[in-house]
């Protein structure tokens, strides 16, 4: 759904980049609360990740491919603010080096795929949550249907944003319906690869998980030969991990989800669907295209995630899609870093008001 040059006037994705902005400035603060030394490095990861899947579009439709937006599996994994940096380290990598997303539309881009996906699958997710069994099939559930919905979600802020400022005529309704009826189908896969991937981090690593904190498997005592649930302790703050979790290492993690990365932008996105995403589709065939602009970065030697002047297909893809997850994850990583270390230290049981 990345959104190019020219489909929304210049005074709209004005306004539209000075929301991202204060949703980026807000986020950096929020992510100071959200951020410690383990999950820093973690954040950059998870950029990374979306980085890679979103180069693996599927078929949906006739004709008609999705990917990953991502904003809910960066929200459930890594908390809300973070999610938002996560989706903005991405949207901007793929607008400067790779020409995916216009320039101009960068706020667009941001306050669509970023800032609303996340704020509705957070939302979502904390609500659904709130009311389930605190067991992980019930997170891998909510994840699920939060990842669901916000797409679609994302699809009507389009929509909201193109009856303000679209450059074409074309009727409103014709373009909604299109919007959210592809997109439906296009939040099933972003609700897939969500869920299996916060299930695969719960079964392995649940304290790694923000939208999981509290999250534990109940102890099991045997009695008279029968499995019975131990009596539950006393539970740690949420914003606190346990002392073991805080003791034990993420290398094995970061380690494991880079390689993940590296292999799926690197080798599987060769395979990857080329058919047009949802929004290059409805575009096509409502006529909302016709204005559109080339690219700033036309010129990158990375455009179109393939590398200038290397003729073989696969390893042009493969080698743009590798240097990408190297980059944005040295970007993320950095970025999330540099937020934890402004994070102010809490303040010393009995240091105040000390004599």
């Amino acid at each position: 759904m990345h959104v190019p040059d020219g489909f929304i006037n210049a005074p709209v994705s004005a306004v539209a980049g000075v929301v991202a902005a204060g949703a980026v400035a807000v986020s950096l603060r929020g992510a100071r609360r959200e951020l410690d030394e383990r999950t820093a490095p973690l954040a950059g990861l998870v950029a990374a990740f979306v980085f890679a899947v979103q180069m693996l579009n599927f078929p949906v439709a006739a004709g008609t491919s999705g990917h990953l937006l991502g904003g809910a599996l960066a929200a459930i994994l890594v908390g809300p603010y973070t999610g938002v940096l996560c989706i903005a380290v991405v949207l901007l990598m793929q607008g400067i080096l790779f020409a995916d997303g216009g320039l101009t539309a960068l706020g667009v881009n941001i306050t669509v795929m970023g800032v609303v996906t996340v704020v509705v699958a957070h939302a979502l997710f904390r609500g659904l949550t709130g009311v389930l069994p605190r067991t992980r099939r019930s997170t891998t559930a909510a994840a699920f249907v939060a990842a669901l919905v916000s797409v679609p979600a994302a699809a009507v802020a389009f929509t909201a944003l193109y009856a303000i400022g679209g450059t074409t005529d074309v009727p409103l309704g014709k373009v909604l319906t299109a919007m959210v009826g592809v997109h439906v189908l296009i939040g099933i896969g972003e609700a897939a690869i969500t869920a299996l991937t916060v299930g695969a981090v719960l079964a392995v690593r649940p304290d790694l998980v923000h939208g999981a904190q509290g999250l534990a498997a109940p102890l099991k005592l045997r009695v008279d030969g029968a499995l019975v649930d131990a009596p539950a302790a006393p539970a740690a703050p949420a914003a606190e991990p346990a002392p073991a979790a805080r003791g034990r290492s993420t290398r094995g993690v970061w380690a494991t989800g880079l390689v993940a990365a590296l292999l799926l932008a690197g080798f599987v996105s060769y395979y990857a669907s080329a058919s047009p995403d949802g929004l290059e589709k409805v575009a096509a065939d409502k006529g909302i295209d016709e204005n559109v602009k080339e690219h700033g970065a036309a010129d990158s030697p990375l455009a179109d995630y393939g590398v200038k002047d290397i003729s073989d297909a696969r390893l042009s893809g493969g080698l743009a899609g590798v240097i990408g997850v190297g980059v944005t994850v040295a970007v993320g990583s950095g970025v999330f870093w540099a937020v934890h270390r402004r994070r102010r230290p809490e303040p010393v049981a009995g240091a105040l008001g000390s004599d």
